[in-house]
């Protein structure tokens, strides 16, 4: 036996199994089968709903020619995933691109650019083929997996998110911007366009423009409220946590200047502390996510505990101590950093730090 393995007690076992069949219970389904022609007079009628977090991401045109290539010549087209609403029309989970390009192809006159496989039938409109082809088009078969209206939004969204894993679609914090629109939202996106922010915590264009300031703030809140409820998939945490938050925010609009005051004083502390904000290095230009988490919520769990310490000298705080020794950047790894024991770690050893010192 190498040092290396690992032994799981039956303990161990039965948690994994019941962690198993309380998932699997989340997504229940059935598959069916719609022709391209019900397809497109369904999503023209209402019938499919395209959700928030889908809308703004539409397909280039070259995209829909060559999905609409592919569907004349034949070829196989991905399952599309939907969601049974109560009312029983059908959320789009996933698909809600290829819908959109049918519709406007068989009902809308989209005209079709310059095709690779099919040159001979570039520039046309569905109503520019023989009827002939216009039937056998319409005809043609697509498969839906429908899940059933006791998925819960998370399950959902966690769905779109893993069948999306790699493409161009859109992101945790993308999709739970669109789908959580609120009050609490408001400000989340308000304090991740702070520019002072931006310059303690740089991050690429690449993952501003995924939204990655927002899910810093939005982590910020949702772990330093504590994490009752936390099964160390942190997708749902948040999720559930932001949507609750919409709702208090809404019943006592004064949340938010309580809550936007403890982010900026998370932020002045920070700022005259740690020297080189939430950057490993003075030249740094990422911001890792989980060091993030461990400086902004240990400091601020540590101003709640201990008020004084805001007033206190760099030089009598310490952090220079211990911010770059080997410890420090041992919790702040990525090796399990979701681990809800990882996660209460990092930020406890930040918190008695800076109150022991």
């Amino acid at each position: 036996m190498s040092s290396d393995t690992i032994m799981f007690t039956p303990d161990d076992q039965e948690a994994a199994e019941k962690q198993i069949a309380d998932q699997t219970k989340r997504i229940d389904f059935y598959i069916t089968e719609y022709s391209v022609e019900m397809l497109a007079n369904k999503m023209r009628s209402g019938e499919y709903i395209v959700p928030a977090y889908q809308r703004e991401f539409t397909w280039e045109h070259d995209r829909k020619s060559k999905f609409i290539e592919s569907l004349i010549m034949g070829l196989p087209i991905p399952f599309i995933f939907f969601w049974e609403m109560p009312d029983g029309k059908l959320e789009i989970v996933d698909g809600s691109q290829r819908l959109r390009t049918l519709e406007e192809f068989l009902l809308g006159g989209l005209r079709l650019g310059p095709l690779d496989q099919l040159s001979q039938v570039s520039d046309f409109t569905f109503s520019d083929l023989p009827e002939s082809r216009q039937r056998k088009i319409g005809n043609r078969s697509i498969r839906g997996i429908v899940l059933n209206e006791h998925a819960d939004e998370a399950a959902r969204l966690d769905m779109f998110e893993r069948i999306n894993t790699g493409s161009k679609n859109a992101n945790t914090a993308e999709i739970r911007r669109g789908a959580l629109a609120g009050p609490f939202m408001n400000l989340v996106m308000e304090l991740a366009a702070e520019s002072r922010f931006a310059k303690l915590a740089p991050m690429s264009d690449k993952r501003t423009k995924e939204r990655g300031y927002e899910e810093l703030v939005t982590r910020f809140f949702a772990y330093g409220d504590g994490l009752s409820g936390y099964k160390d998939r942190p997708a749902d945490f948040i999720f559930s946590y932001a949507k609750k938050k919409n709702l208090e925010f809404k019943a006592s609009p004064s949340l938010a200047d309580d809550y936007r005051r403890r982010f900026w004083e998370m932020l002045d502390f920070v700022e005259r502390v740690f020297p080189y904000g939430f950057r490993k290095i003075g030249t740094g230009n990422a911001t890792p996510r989980a060091r993030f988490e461990a400086i902004a919520i240990g400091s601020s769990l540590a101003l709640r505990d201990s008020p004084e310490i805001a007033s206190r000298d760099r030089s009598e705080i310490g952090v220079d101590s211990w911010i770059q020794g080997p410890e420090f950047m041992k919790i702040t790894g990525s090796d399990g950093a979701n681990a809800r024991s990882r996660l209460e770690g990092r930020i406890n050893f930040v918190r008695d730090r800076l109150i022991r010192q």
